[in-house]
């Protein structure tokens, strides 16, 4: 088991481990929201079309526990319809807004403003205020609230995902590193980053990499980067952008360094390519989440897990929660369905399942490590990891345009040289604020 390098809390941390002293906190569709196909009557169950992108190694222990619960009762079924979260997110508004849409669509938590200002998404405050579907205090206040928007909550956890540092322990030691030792400041990444990125015939393309990271269609690891100077993309009230800041183009040029003059990670990379040179051992870094634990070990590779880099001001990590929605023209017996489906999913047995499978922490502060048979649920729920955890845009409105369409197309215009970067990030500031006002 790969050891988890321990570092110091930060002020700017939403506490994911609130309660996780003694536990851990854990990481085709033909229904039919609205009209009667998908309703129980008196011939069959209630059946539930659930949307989501668990299409890595984390996808069987999804089926597992869909299986299970469609096993232990008569009432309901669930029927999983499985693509790429970007496709997903191509599909889904419209999927909703028609009546041949699924019941359940999984998503990042900082995608339901926008599908919620929008009326896609019904309420599940009921789903917290009813013990008559499971004891919600177990969950994590920061999971149960990332999904919250203008007062309202309209999502249930189905993971919590901290970010962590994978780094390859053999490359690390044939630049004549100590393979134990991972970069804890940005100050030792880059020391580092110049041994391991290595351009053997000079032409200007590395053969390996220091890290891999992407810049587009991914988890926001650029994002939480800012983090470690104290900027970031919004404030911590959601109310002004702030990529325009001292603090954040701090961030933005000893990264852009890194990566356009320094040639520590390729330019251009997506999650999915970025995943893919870590694990054919030609970066020696990768900041990810734990659904690549499997594959990763699959392909036997030699790495080590610890917290990212501290920057100069914080010490700060990406927390990714993906939620369980209910499409708003779901009838009523499919909407208490689907929170029956929830609390299942949220249950004991299915989190130790979950954790067992994925290596995602639990979403439960009940489960101790010692109940779990996969080490990797452990490291990523330690509690002071996840303590320094801080969700990507919670509550913001537009949040999936502000990422996609004004900053990584700012971000990769200064990767490619094409502007200054103060300048550059000014307009696209003034872009995100448009986008917050608009709501």
């Amino acid at each position: 088991m790969p050891d988890m390098h321990r570092r110091r809390n930060t002020r700017r941390g939403i506490a994911l481990a609130a309660g996780l002293a003694l536990g851990l906190a854990a990481c085709a569709g033909q229904g039919s929201g609205g009209n009667d196909t998908g309703a129980a009557g008196d011939d069959g169950p209630t059946t539930l079309t659930l949307w989501h992108g668990m299409t890595g190694p984390d996808g069987p222990a999804v089926q597992q526990i869909i299986d299970d619960f469609n096993a232990s009762q008569d009432q309901i079924v669930v029927e999983p319809n499985v693509m790429p979260w970007d496709v997903l997110y191509q599909k889904v508004l419209t999927s909703l807004s028609s009546n041949s849409g699924p019941q359940v669509v999984a998503m990042s938590a900082s995608n339901v403003p926008q599908y919620a200002s929008k009326g896609a998404l019904a309420p599940v405050d009921d789903f917290y205020a009813d013990d008559a579907f499971m004891d919600t205090s177990v969950l994590p206040d920061a999971a149960k609230n990332a999904a919250v928007f203008d007062g309202t909550n309209y999502g249930v956890p189905l993971n919590i995902a901290p970010m962590m540092l994978y780094w390859n322990k053999d490359l690390f030691s044939a630049a004549g590193l100590d393979p134990e030792q991972p970069p804890t400041t940005w100050d030792e990444f880059a020391s580092m980053a110049e041994k391991l990125t290595i351009d053997d015939n000079g032409d200007g393309k590395p053969e390996q990499y220091a890290l891999a990271l992407a810049d587009h269609t991914t988890v926001p690891i650029w994002q939480m980067l800012l983090w470690g100077t104290g900027g970031g993309v919004v404030s911590d009230d959601a109310t002004t952008a702030i990529v325009d800041s001292p603090e954040t183009l701090e961030a933005l040029e000893f990264w852009v360094e890194q990566v356009r003059d320094k040639q520590v990670s390729p330019i251009g990379l997506s999650g999915a390519d970025a995943d893919k040179l870590f694990q054919t051992g030609k970066a020696a870094m990768e900041i990810v989440g734990p659904w690549m634990t499997t594959g990763f070990d699959d392909a036997g590779l030699n790495y080590g897990l610890a917290a990212p880099p501290a920057g100069p001001e914080a010490q700060v990590t990406l927390g990714d929660v993906v939620t369980f929605t209910v499409n708003a023209k779901a009838t009523d017996a499919e909407q208490e369905a689907a929170k029956t489906f929830f609390a299942y999913w949220n249950s004991v047995e299915s989190q130790t399942t979950w954790a067992d499978g994925s290596g995602f922490p639990p979403t439960r502060t009940d489960i101790p490590a010692s109940d779990l048979s996969n080490p990797y649920s452990a490291v990523f729920g330690d509690p002071e990891l996840l303590g320094s955890a801080q969700v990507y845009l919670a509550g913001v409105p537009n949040s999936g345009t502000i990422t996609d369409s004004i900053f990584y197309p700012a971000l990769q215009r200064v990767l490619n040289g094409d502007g200054d970067l103060t300048e550059v990030f000014t307009q696209a500031n003034t872009d995100i604020q448009a986008q917050i006002d608009q709501g």
